[in-house]
């Protein structure tokens, strides 16, 4: 398996130790063949990522570990020789709509990959990704790095986030997107409001993955809530969701307006305290929670206490344990996941 080179050096350094844990995650949760032997190895001055199967990759195994996120080829490997083997990944649109934004504190498009794949091999349903469009949700969303990992895929996505130059900047990049690359689609943006009381603002995108499916009716959606992620279960229906990912912040920029003390919004600790269970109730039974944070700022047993205290099923086992990772002097990355039970 070749290894996808990213343009952030630090994210390259860690990103064979991140494929490794998710290949396992994959493996673990999903396969039907049994992967072992995961490893790493050169040929001809080139690293690669090794693993080991009993039989041949089924059709299906194949086309959910074309989804990897680091994953740039695929080979068999046979006296010596690397045969190439077909990936079909599920792409729909161009590269560029994870890469073309460009600004800081945004969070690197292959662990952004990275972070969905592992929550959604937590769900009920891991192969649901190859078969129907899910709805994922991302309760700080940003400038939308997640719900656009979420177009590709061909899900619905929902997105919420308070700050409104973030809300600005992602209604004005995915509309000139779409329109650049000729996508049919359908923008709409308006107020939201609950009992006559405004809540913020809301953009609402229609697209089709092809023209023949938009004309026929088969239209995604992606929908960016300006409000506080605390009126998510007033804003989305119970049980809706498939899958919630987020990167928690490290700042105040996603804090919520309904926590008394302003100075609760600098922590992600009690911004998830108080937002985890707002989530769950619009995540449906099999559908699971995934999240990023810095673990300079709260440890992985606070944010497991939360999640268990929220009545989710915290995955610990195995490579589920093994992702964590440098992004600076600051900042020490991991992630955690969790299910609702089914």
């Amino acid at each position: 398996m070749l290894v996808y080179p990213s343009a952030n050096r630090v994210y390259t350094d860690s990103t064979p130790a991140l494929l490794r844990a998710e290949l396992a995650v994959f493996g673990l949760s999903a396969l039907e063949t049994e992967i072992s032997e995961i490893g790493e190895t050169e040929l001809g001055g080139v690293g690669y990522l090794t693993f080991t199967t009993p039989a041949p990759l089924s059709e299906r195994d194949l086309a959910l570990l074309s989804n990897l996120s680091a994953l740039y080829a695929l080979f068999e490997l046979g006296d010596g020789v690397l045969k190439p083997v077909t990936i079909s990944p599920l792409a729909n649109f161009d590269s560029d709509l994870l890469t073309i934004q460009k600004y800081p504190g945004k969070t690197n498009e292959l662990f952004t990959k990275l972070l969905v794949n592992v929550t959604l091999m937590s769900t009920a349903d891991p192969a649901a990704m190859l078969d129907k469009p899910l709805h994922l949700l991302d309760p700080l969303c940003g400038r939308g790095t997640t719900l656009n990992q979420a177009m590709m895929y061909g899900f619905d996505a929902t997105g919420l986030d308070v700050d409104g130059k973030d809300f600005d900047s992602y209604e004005l990049f995915v509309k000139t997107w779409l329109k650049q690359k000729r996508i049919k689609h359908s923008a709409e943006a308006g107020q939201v409001r609950r009992n006559k009381v405004r809540l913020g603002r809301r953009l609402d995108i229609g697209f089709g993955i092809t023209k023949e499916q938009y004309k026929a009716g088969d239209v995604r959606k992606l929908s960016y809530l300006n409000c506080d992620t605390l009126t998510t279960d007033e804003l989305l229906r119970p049980n809706s969701v498939d899958l919630i990912v987020t990167d928690a912040p490290y700042g105040v920029q996603h804090g919520s307006h309904r926590t008394q003390d302003a100075s609760l919004a600098r922590s992600p600790r009690d911004l998830l305290a108080a937002a985890v269970p707002v989530w769950t109730r619009v995540l449906r039974p099999g559908g699971a929670l995934g999240i990023s944070w810095n673990t300079n700022v709260a440890p992985r047993e606070e944010l497991a206490a939360i999640l268990d205290k929220a009545g989710l099923d915290v995955r610990e086992d195995g490579p589920f344990a093994e992702f964590a990772h440098r992004v600076d002097q600051a900042i020490v990355r991991d992630l955690i996941v969790a299910a609702k039970p089914a």
